[in-house]
């Protein structure tokens, strides 16, 4: 998976073919230790990246259990 964010703050994620199919046939993508480490620290940095790009009222917002994700 490649995370391609973009300078408003969105952020895009591209699967390969190869994910794609794993997760049309086990609903679920599973990450190695090694894996899992990778996806944390690339987070990490969307995060901060996020901090510097987002708009103020976007930054300002709150979130709760109650909200939905919703991606394009």
């Amino acid at each position: 998976m490649i995370f391609k964010q973009h300078k408003d703050g969105s952020c895009d994620i591209e699967f390969s073919w190869k994910e794609r199919l794993i997760l049309f046939k086990k609903g679920k993508l599973h990450l190695s230790d090694e894996g899992l480490r990778h996806f944390g620290n690339t987070l990490m940095k969307m995060i901060m990246d996020w901090q510097l790009n987002l708009k103020e009222d976007t930054v300002n917002k709150m979130t709760n259990k109650n909200n939905k994700i919703e991606g394009k």
